[in-house]
């Protein structure tokens, strides 16, 4: 897929693995170049990396990328927002802040920002490492349609993007931010079934892995709804109607919804 080209200056602010995903993404994608990136880390070592991965440019004076940048992507821990919203301030609001912390609302950081709503909020989860993320947006009252078209474009490059009403931002915290581990759950659990049966670990785990992913595309690509995707493969009186008879005899959808439940909830509880 070839993404639209972004000009603009683009600042990380507090590296880690996110960001680091969200770089190469771009820059495999040929979405921006290099020398249109500036990432800060207060760890030395970190910015060497950075620098020696991707070729961008590197420090760890945040407000010397803040001022340089025309968009700021907030990639900093929730616990260390507070300090560098107090250190940049009111230069954030020259520029579109887009903020993938974690339960951390837009008005907080418009707070910060001598009130600018032109905040995008993100919720991006872990396969955006391998550029099969699940991104969701909400926008800041000020936000722009060429803002929206440049965040959307900057989470395309490691994934898919939906927007959001940001009330739905714990909701998408409980399905998509957490349930990467809830597939690794069933990979896993997959996996030692076929190991029971007498299947050797790792083709067990190849087999439970490589159709969790092609099951998974078959949902995405086809537009057929999942429910009919199973029953395609349920045939009468056969092997999967015998296994999925056990999913439901044993609670499986319900304990996957409860869990979406309890995330969105506890996500609710962080965010207070």
């Amino acid at each position: 897929m070839s993404h639209p080209t972004i000009t603009n200056k683009i600042a990380f602010i507090g590296g880690g693995q996110m960001a680091e995903a969200l770089i190469g993404g771009l820059l495999a994608g040929q979405v921006c170049p290099a020398e249109s990136i500036w990432a800060t880390d207060p760890v030395a070592e970190r910015c060497d990396c950075l620098k020696g991965q991707f070729g961008v440019r590197v420090g760890s004076v945040n407000r010397e990328a803040v001022a340089w940048a025309d968009v700021v992507v907030l990639a900093v821990k929730p616990q260390t927002l507070p300090a560098v919203l107090g250190e940049l301030g009111a230069a954030l609001a020259k520029v579109l802040v887009i903020s993938i912390v974690a339960g951390v609302t837009i008005k907080t950081i418009a707070e910060q920002m001598a009130g600018a709503m032109r905040v995008v909020r993100a919720m991006p989860n872990t396969p955006a490492l391998v550029r099969e993320g699940m991104t969701a947006l909400a926008l800041g009252s000020a936000v722009s349609e060429a803002d929206r078209r440049l965040a959307h474009t900057l989470f395309e490059a490691v994934g898919r993007v939906v927007l959001v009403e940001e009330r739905l931002m714990d909701a998408v915290t409980g399905l998509s931010g957490s349930g990467p581990a809830y597939v690794f759950l069933a990979i896993e659990a997959l996996a030692d079934g076929g190991v029971k049966m007498g299947l050797p670990r790792q083709t067990s785990e190849i087999l439970a892995a490589q159709t969790v992913l092609g099951a998974a595309r078959l949902v995405l690509e086809s537009g057929v709804h999942p429910a009919q995707l199973k029953d395609r493969v349920a045939s009468p009186g056969g092997t999967t109607i015998a296994g999925l008879y056990e999913l439901e005899e044993r609670g499986l959808r319900a304990t996957l919804m409860a869990a979406v439940e309890a995330a969105t909830l506890r996500s609710k509880e962080l965010g207070h």
